[in-house]
């Protein structure tokens, strides 16, 4: 089993046909002061398997601060059952709407791991204070 991509989003969904709906992609976030809290980011993960993946799988994540501290962590299993025989190859969706505490600035990284291993990590950039403002050309006629 592998991810086949991680992200952060606003929203998230699963369609009644088993489409993912993701809105709102980001990878940075601005804060007026710090610590805050970003509310109820959905982190969305799609691990793809195959016949060999059946069975019981450990997953967890790990919210770590830019100094390398683990802020939370949370982890559960995953139970892949036996597809139909033509299929060979599984998607699982994962959809977590997350709350991400934030005590400075920097690239933060959300770990996760299948079965006690690595298997990717989400960076989120934070950046607090003001936020800066965007340089606009003067419209010419």
């Amino acid at each position: 089993m592998h991810v086949s991509f991680a992200l952060f989003a606003d929203a998230a969904n699963l369609s009644q046909e088993g489409k993912l709906n993701i809105l709102g992609v980001f990878d940075a976030v601005q804060v007026s002061t710090l610590p805050a809290v970003h509310p109820r980011a959905h982190l969305v993960v799609r691990l793809k398997g195959t016949r060999l993946d059946i069975g019981v799988h450990t997953m967890s994540l790990h919210w770590i601060n830019p100094g390398g501290v683990e802020l939370w962590n949370s982890g559960g299993e995953i139970e892949i059952t036996s597809p139909p025989p033509t299929v060979t190859e599984m998607d699982f969706p994962l959809i977590a709407p997350v709350d991400l505490p934030l005590d400075q600035p920097g690239a933060y990284v959300m770990r996760i791991a299948l079965d006690n291993e690595t298997h990717a990590d989400v960076t989120l950039q934070v950046r607090a204070g003001a936020p800066l403002m965007s340089a606009v050309s003067p419209m010419v006629s």
